[in-house]
C-alpha cells in the first residue's frame, strides 16, 4: 500500500501521438483553431434547424457567422493580431452573435411548441438536441473566454481573481506543476451544468460566472423539460 507521502504523481501519457502531434502543429500556426473549430460546429448545428426556428432566411445568420469566424481563422496566425483587442473583441462578440442565435431558436420552439399546435415529434426531439449541444459548445466557449480575462491573460498568469474554482486549484497534487484549465476543462463544465442544471466539481466565484452558469442551466432545463418532453409525448 503505497502512503500519500511516498506518492509520485504519473506523467501523462499520450495514447494518441499522432493526434496530440497534430494538434501541437496547428497550435503553432493557429493557437486559437480549437475553439474556432467548436464555433464553426456551432453554426453547422444551426443550419439543421427547421426554417420556422431561424429568423429570416435559414442561412443568413450562418452566412454573416461564417464570415466573421473565417476572418478570425485568417487573422489568428499573424502574431500581432493574434493577440490584439480587436482580434478578441470580434471573437467575443461572434461567440455572443452565435449565443443570441441559439436563444431566439430556443425562443421560437417553445413558442411554435405551445401555440403553433401539432408538430411531428422527431423534428421536436432533432431540434432539441441541436439546441442543448449548441448550448453546451457555446457556453464552454463564453467560460474559456472569459476566466480571469481570457487564455491570453490565464497564459501569462497576469489576470485578476479567477472566475471558476476547479479541483486542481484546491488540491494541488493532482494536477502538473503550474496548472492551468485549457478549453476542455470549460467545455466540461459547460457540459455537466447543462445535464446537472447546476455546478458539480467546479464552482463559480464571481457574479458574472455565476450568471452565466444560471442562464445555461435555464436553457438547458427549457430544451429538456419542454422540447424534449413534448416530443415524447407526440410519439407515445
Amino acid at each position: 500500500m503505497t502512503s500519500e507521502s511516498n506518492y509520485t504523481k504519473p506523467q501523462p501519457v499520450y495514447r494518441f501521438r499522432g493526434i496530440h502531434r497534430l494538434a501541437t502543429a496547428l497550435s503553432r500556426v493557429n493557437p486559437y483553431w480549437a475553439p474556432q473549430l467548436i464555433v464553426a460546429c456551432a453554426i453547422l448545428l444551426d443550419l439543421a434547424l427547421p426554417g420556422k426556428l431561424t429568423v429570416g432566411p435559414t442561412w443568413l445568420l450562418p452566412a454573416v457567422e461564417g464570415v466573421l469566424l473565417i476572418a478570425l481563422v485568417l487573422a489568428s496566425p499573424h502574431p500581432v493580431l493574434r493577440h490584439s483587442p480587436l482580434r478578441r473583441s470580434v471573437a467575443i462578440g461572434l461567440i455572443g452573435l452565435v449565443s443570441l442565435v441559439n436563444i431566439v431558436s430556443l425562443v421560437l420552439l417553445c413558442h411554435y411548441l405551445l401555440h403553433g399546435g401539432r408538430v411531428g415529434g422527431r423534428r421536436l426531439i432533432l431540434a432539441g438536441i441541436v439546441l442543448w449541444v449548441t448550448n453546451v459548445l457555446l457556453f464552454g466557449l463564453w467560460y474559456w473566454e472569459l476566466d480571469r480575462g481570457g487564455p491570453l491573460e490565464r497564459a501569462n498568469r497576469t489576470g485578476t481573481q479567477p472566475d471558476f474554482l476547479f479541483p486542481q486549484m484546491t488540491d494541488p497534487r493532482w494536477a502538473p506543476s503550474g496548472w492551468m484549465p485549457g478549453l476542455v476543462d470549460y467545455l466540461y463544465t459547460s457540459f455537466t451544468n447543462a445535464t446537472a442544471f447546476s455546478p458539480t466539481d467546479t464552482m463559480p466565484l464571481t457574479p458574472i460566472a455565476k450568471w452565466l452558469m444560471s442562464v445555461q442551466s435555464l436553457a438547458a432545463l427549457v430544451t429538456i423539460g419542454l422540447v424534449v418532453a413534448r416530443a415524447v409525448n407526440i410519439l407515445s
